[in-house]
């Protein structure tokens, strides 16, 4: 698949993805990476198609081979402020800001691009077919299971481990029941119903 996109020539590249847009609850997380050419990774995909086990692999192992990796966020209380498309393009800004050498050009996954200093591409279902992108995208979504699982840690009756913040059944009743922490997204209608805002 990643032969069909076109690399600028001679540019240093970063791919970038978030993880966390849809779920009621903690940050939206985003990464940018910069892979290294000489130094290749096996395995590479869109993190939902790879297992539990296979991205805890692969997390140390894209951190330590790429050129430069970081994990830009926002938090509820800015989801509930600027709305979830807002908050997740300026927490792809903090990624690529935070890289510790700036690409020239990025991969954005998706169909569209933060304003950066630098030329971006909004690539649509990126993270299968851009391998920086792919990496992204597993740095993402084990950095924000992991913040899920510390959630159920303190949280245990909400079940964070299972669901991880997503809108299922099961989290459904259980927000009725107990209703939000502070972790919730306000400005969710689940969420608002929960408080009572919502008929």
């Amino acid at each position: 698949m990643y032969d069909e996109i076109i690399y600028p020539e001679g540019k240093l590249v970063a791919g970038v993805d978030e993880v966390g847009r849809g779920p009621l609850v903690g940050d939206v997380v985003t990464a940018a990476v910069i892979l290294d050419p000489n130094n290749p990774i096996i395995g590479l995909t869109d993190s939902k198609k790879l297992s539990e086990k296979k991205r805890q692999l692969l997390f140390p192992e894209i951190k330590e081979k790429a050129l430069a990796w970081s994990i830009g966020r926002c938090s509820p209380s800015e989801i509930d402020e600027l709305n979830i498309l807002q908050a997740t393009m300026v927490a792809m800004q903090r990624a690529v800001a935070g890289l510790a050498i700036q690409p020239e050009h990025v991969f954005i996954d998706g169909n569209r691009c933060p304003v950066l200093p630098m030329s971006a591409e909004a690539i649509v279902k990126g993270d299968l077919r851009v391998a920086e992108i792919s990496a992204a995208s597993i740095l993402a979504k084990v950095v924000r299971d992991t913040e899920m699982e510390a959630l159920d840690k303190r949280f245990p009756e909400y079940g964070f481990s299972q669901h991880k913040g997503y809108p299922t059944k099961a989290h459904m009743e259980k927000l009725a029941e107990l209703g939000p922490t502070e972790e919730y997204r306000k400005s969710f209608k689940p969420v608002q119903r929960a408080l009572g805002l919502l008929k």
